[in-house]
């Protein structure tokens, strides 16, 4: 059977195909992050810098925009807070475009405090509330812990590899999460599909069954009937 194109096709089924594209896409957006977040594995020190010089120029951008945005609305009240913050980030982005070993040291050393601080508060509120998750809040609080001594033992060396590190991690497992959220799309959109042409498929196979039983004893009426015309000749 010849697949119909898509002007003979319903509106449903064309709404199907556009969702199992929109799967499609969202597969390989997560393909793409995958290998993104391999590569940086592979290459920290690379993914850090880059990382840094993306984050760097993304301030710029948005330091301009702010500015324009603060010179546009000039008879506001805030106005002179809007131009502070639009240079502040001006000065931030050329600051980690220039010094991106700086700027990479700084924020590893701010993720270490924070990772420091978040275990303390972890173990201790957790043996202090001790609730349904006290062990798991343990764990977490001792890998917190245990992460932001790591990085800062380490420290200013760390700072070339740690970021380059997270950031890669996030990318793989954002990569895998949509790449299992398209492929589970298209399996339901298949099983739809096949779900919407299994009853006209069976409802064809019927009516051909009935039609041939229908028209069987009318066939052999009509041979009985010929055989007693030429005996009676």
């Amino acid at each position: 059977m010849t697949r119909r194109s898509a002007r003979d096709r319903t509106p449903e089924q064309r709404h199907t195909d556009e969702l199992g594209r929109g799967f499609g896409r969202l597969m390989a957006l997560g393909i793409v992050l995958v290998v993104a977040g391999a590569v940086g594995l592979v290459y920290a020190g690379v993914a850090t810098l880059t990382s840094m010089l993306l984050f760097g120029w993304l301030l710029l951008v948005g330091g301009a925009v702010g500015l324009l945005h603060a010179l546009q609305s000039r008879g506001t009240n805030f106005v002179w807070l809007a131009v502070i913050v639009a240079a502040l980030n001006l000065a931030a982005g050329v600051v980690v475009i220039v010094r991106p070993d700086v700027a990479a040291a700084a924020l590893t050393m701010f993720a270490a405090l924070l990772f420091l601080t978040g275990g303390v508060f972890r173990l201790v509120g957790g043996v202090v509330v001790r609730g349904p998750q006290f062990g798991w809040t343990l764990v977490q609080g001792a890998f917190d812990l245990l992460l932001g001594i790591l990085v800062l033992t380490d420290w200013p060396h760390s700072s070339r590899y740690v970021l380059g590190i997270f950031i890669s991690l996030a990318l793989l497992f954002d990569g895998l999460g949509l790449f299992a959220m398209g492929f589970g799309g298209r399996r339901i959109v298949g099983m739809v599909e096949e779900g919407r042409r299994g009853p006209g498929a069976a409802g064809y196979g019927v009516t051909n069954g009935s039609e041939r039983s229908s028209t069987a004893p009318w066939s052999s009426l009509t041979k009985k009937q010929k055989r007693q015309d030429r005996s009676s000749e």
